[in-house]
């Protein structure tokens, strides 16, 4: 009976069972990356993750979704806080097994995303605008407070289990608390809450960039953990660019703007190539689409506007994708040789 394919935490369990030792576990770690680096160009630097194991995966996912609905709705018929604080019971106990035994990718992304989202719903139960209120506190401590304990609970979720997207989840729930805290605390800041969400999607850049740097050959979780973090990254330096620009109200857009708007994608896009991530481009593609069909619209093809888009930018996709190997050593052969050694390896 053949086994199945071996990924980084069956080598850490391994290790860690003393089946194999640290240094044999490296050394395969090395093998399979030079295996991997002699393979042909289209596959040497894909950007990999593991989301499915199998239909299993789905089967259990779909299971665990109705059961954490289920117990949120029995619960709040008692109280909105019970609710929620048993799916945040739930999924952790779900978790032990799922996660920390079978190792199921999406069921542990699931089980993660309603933990860290029912500390979040407590919080916004007992700290609601009622009883902020009533304190003479802005409504919008309980947002961050809330947001806070989610981070925490990410940071204790990732110590136990150490799922890949977690770390996003907690950069991106701290980023809200800080955000939420400056505008509860300073008034005068609440006007600049793009600025600081922008600001914020810069540092979660600047993790993400981190956790990269130390695996440029993408063979261990560091990988994983960065791919999540440059997905989240993304939202909240396009969204609030996109609306300091104006280009989300309808009545502001205009063909300068939008081209602004288009010149900031290409931007993202040579960043996407140098750091070998196209979960950049994902992420902010609803803007680039959105700015493309407001050019289209201006230009006199209203009524065609979204196909027109959509042609353009799914053709310009697909050419990256072909190329992506020529573009990127281009793109990486421009940077300063300080900043090259730290990139993906080409």
């Amino acid at each position: 009976m053949t086994a199945g394919p071996y990924d980084d935490d069956d080598l850490d369990a391994a290790v860690a069972a003393g089946v194999l030792s640290a240094e044999a576990a490296a050394g395969l770690r090395d093998f399979t990356a030079r295996r991997r680096s002699t393979s042909t160009s289209s596959s040497a630097d894909e950007e990999n993750f593991r989301l499915l194991s199998g239909f299993n995966d789905i089967f259990v996912s779909i299971a665990t979704v109705l059961i954490l609905v289920a117990i949120d709705w029995l619960g709040r018929r008692i109280a909105p806080a019970l609710g929620d604080a048993a799916v945040v019971a739930v999924s952790w106990g779900l978790a032990e097994y799922f996660t920390r035994r079978r190792r199921m990718a999406l069921p542990s992304i699931v089980l993660l995303l309603s933990f860290a989202g029912g500390v979040f719903a407590v919080g916004l139960d007992l700290l609601g605008p009622a009883t902020l209120v009533a304190a003479n506190w802005a409504p919008q401590i309980g947002f961050g407070v809330s947001a806070g304990s989610a981070a925490l609970a990410a940071y204790v979720h990732w110590r136990r289990f150490m799922v890949p997207i977690t770390v996003a989840a907690g950069a991106g729930a701290a980023v809200g608390m800080v955000v939420s805290l400056i505008g509860a605390l300073v008034p005068a800041m609440r006007g600049f809450m793009m600025p600081l969400l922008f600001l914020g999607g810069l540092a979660v850049f600047a993790l993400a960039i981190g956790w990269d740097i130390g695996d440029r050959a993408r063979t261990t979780r560091r990988a994983d953990v960065a791919f999540w973090l440059h997905l989240s990254s993304a939202p909240l330096i396009v969204h609030p660019a996109f609306v300091m620009l104006g280009l989300l109200n309808r009545g502001e857009a205009n063909a300068g703007r939008a081209l602004v708007a288009v010149a900031i994608y290409f931007l993202l896009a040579l960043v996407a190539l140098a750091i070998d991530r196209r979960a950049l481009l994902v992420s902010a593609l609803f803007y680039v689409l959105y700015a493309m069909s407001v050019l289209f619209r201006l230009a006199g093809s209203p009524a065609t506007s979204f196909a027109l888009t959509a042609l353009v930018i799914g053709s310009a996709l697909l050419l990256l994708s072909a190329f992506w190997h020529r573009a990127r050593a281009v793109v990486v052969g421009w940077l300063p040789g300080t900043i090259r050694a730290r990139m993906p390896v080409v």
